[in-house]
């Protein structure tokens, strides 16, 4: 067996390989200073203790939002320490804190020691929030993947209306989704409360994404170990695909793994192509094991026709691959009720779906003109039985 030295003793062709994660900050965010500006410029009044308006952060995975206003807010909390304003930033990933309580208890541990025991109820949370705020400190909560808190009205409401009761400070929030239409499916007074300025992080073209992808590989590789045109050829597959930065950089850093494992020194056309069928297979991975149950039950109906075969798929206009969207609900209904879970409404499901386009796993289409009456149809994008094999296991266990 190889030790440790032996392996560190290699050379290889990456230089810091912490640069090229999708979770590196870099110094400089090319094509995101306006950006950087106006979320600035929203939360500057925390520095004069007066309360910033709430923020919504809109755009697909991979176009900069997380690392905009986590570059924002540690220029906030260096600003905040220098002329002494109160100031408590708490950035929340709300797929692992998705729920009201939850999020409040985050967001107060580091001022309340006994919050580390169980047992305290809602009120006393709020209670405390309000205690610390009207101490005369601006709370800044980020909220990334928002639309993934289960009881989002209740949440919105709390923060919103926390401040009718506050004296001194205030809580604002900045919510960060890949849904434009998350905010579709909240009661009106929740809407109505949150009051939000709106921004909108559009995906990177072809042009930045070659940009973004030669800064990260002058830090992360050796120098000349990327050619010019993998490195174009990477940016133009995930211009086709998505804009996705993160996508990119998986491509580069699979490229160059592949590229050192076959013992070559350059990373050329044919690592980035080869790279991208694994990146591709280990991303729907990814992304279907973190999807919530409901979702998962959804995929797996579709999935399930897609490999049997739609009962309507010999009816004349329509396209290969594609499902009824009501058969697909009725597929639902049956594995809940195999599941013992409870299937939710149309209305939800319709929100899964989009959900499941979003992270690019399915298309709809509206029916067209051929086929009776409108509906609408559902395409799966990976190999059904891939999507199958991940998504049986993880409902069924096996």
């Amino acid at each position: 067996m190889a030790s440790f030295d032996q392996i560190l003793s290699k050379k290889s062709i990456f230089r810091d390989v912490s640069v090229l994660s999708p979770h590196y900050v870099p110094k400089e965010l090319p094509f995101r200073a306006k950006h950087m500006h106006e979320i600035m410029t929203v939360l500057s009044p925390a520095l004069r203790n007066q309360k910033p308006r709430n923020l919504i952060i809109y755009g697909k995975t991979g176009t900069g939002k997380t690392c905009c206003i986590k570059r924002v807010t540690e220029e906030l909390a260096e600003a905040s320490s220098k002329n002494g304003s109160p100031i408590t930033i708490n950035y929340v990933n709300c797929r692992i804190y998705n729920s009201r309580y939850r999020i409040l208890q985050k967001m107060l541990k580091d001022f309340v020691p006994e919050l580390e025991k169980a047992g305290f109820g809602l009120t006393f949370l709020y209670e405390k929030l309000l205690e610390l705020a009207s101490s005369g400190r601006q709370i800044v909560v980020l909220l990334d993947e928002i639309d993934m808190v289960k009881d989002l009205d209740e949440l919105i409401y709390t923060l919103t209306r926390s401040n009718d009761e506050i004296k001194k400070g205030g809580v604002s929030m900045v919510g960060i989704s890949n849904k434009l239409s998350f905010k579709d499916v909240l009661d009106p007074r929740s809407r109505s409360s949150l009051y939000e300025t709106e921004m909108v992080f559009e995906p990177y073209t072809a042009e930045q994404l070659q940009k973004i992808l030669s800064q990260r590989a002058e830090e992360g590789f050796e120098k000349g170990v990327v050619e010019p045109s993998a490195v174009n050829l990477a940016a133009a597959i995930t211009s086709q695909e998505s804009g996705d930065a993160r996508y990119a950089l998986k491509l580069l850093v699979k490229a160059g793994e592949m590229a050192e494992q076959a013992g070559r020194a350059k990373i050329t056309d044919e690592d980035v192509e080869a790279a991208r069928k694994k990146v591709e297979l280990d991303l729907t991975m990814e992304t279907t094991n973190t999807l919530p149950e409901m979702h998962q039950i959804v995929l797996y109906s579709i999935a399930s026709i897609s490999i049997s075969g739609s009962k309507y798929s010999r009816l004349e206009g329509l396209e290969s691959g594609f499902l009824f969207s009501g058969e697909v609900y009725e597929e639902y209904e049956a594995t809940c009720k195999k599941l013992r879970k409870r299937p939710r409404s149309t209305r939800w499901y319709k929100e899964y779906l989009n959900d499941l386009e979003t992270l690019g796993l399915i298309t709809t289409t509206p029916s067209g003109k051929g086929i009776r009456g409108q509906t609408t149809l559902i395409k799966l994008g990976p190999s059904p039985h891939g999507i199958l094999g991940i998504v049986k296991k993880n409902l069924f266990g096996g």
